[in-house]
């Protein structure tokens, strides 16, 4: 690595290959465990970073997802990386861990972020430029809970330490995928059984798959 005292000069070719556009951001939905469910549906921008990790289990990812790490604004590993998350309220991910902090900042809107599962579930709302800084090993989510909005999508901005960061979700969260993934298959197959002509046809069992249940309210932290 060059002397940082070596003060360089930088063409604005060079430096404008570190500028991002908010308007030329790409997006995207999908490439995380829960990405299909209902509840968690969000648009995921890496902006900094976000080298994919290397990782074989299947609730371990980039926290970004598989899509968006490739394909980052800014493409440099120096030991940090940034993104935003756009959802409407209601939405964000299931519980996940992190082996590396993540700070978020919300830009609009007000979010909640929970920490801890099931009795010691604990959450925080916060305001457009309030922070919240999450160390490693502790479960957390996040949602927009701008509900006098209710069809307008707002913007979390997420700092992650590391080059290569790895989220993992909990076994309860990738329980929640497992049942939403296998209902639709049993939907299909029950219509697809219905339709036989040796058979009379007969509505198809089930219904769609639910989503996760509304959550008790919880104490709040700090306010």
């Amino acid at each position: 690595m060059d002397d940082w005292k070596n003060i360089r000069n930088w063409t604005r070719e060079e430096m404008m290959k570190r500028v991002a556009r908010f308007k030329s951001l790409k997006g995207s939905d999908g490439g995380l465990p829960d990405s299909k469910l209902p509840e968690c549906r969000r648009k995921l921008y890496a902006v900094i970073g976000f080298q994919p990790p290397k990782a074989e289990n299947s609730a371990v990812t980039s926290p970004v997802g598989a899509d968006a790490s490739a394909m980052p604004a800014i493409s440099i590993a120096e030991g940090f990386n940034l993104g935003y998350c756009k959802a409407k309220p209601g939405k964000g991910p299931l519980m996940h861990n992190h082996d590396t902090n993540e700070t978020f900042i919300p830009m609009t809107g007000r979010w909640r972020c929970e920490w801890n599962e099931g009795e010691s579930m604990q959450y925080v709302d916060l305001d457009p430029y309030d922070v919240i800084s999450f160390p490693t090993g502790v479960a957390r989510r996040f949602m927009n809970v701008t509900y006098d909005e209710s069809d307008r999508e707002h913007l979390l901005m997420f700092i992650i330490g590391g080059n290569q960061p790895q989220a993992e979700f909990t076994p309860a969260a990738m329980q929640r995928c497992e049942a939403f993934a296998t209902a639709p298959a049993r939907q299909t197959a029950s219509r697809a059984e219905a339709s036989r002509p040796q058979r009379r046809a007969t509505p198809a069992k089930g219904g769609p798959a639910r989503s996760a249940r509304p959550r008790k309210p919880e104490r709040p932290a700090g306010r």
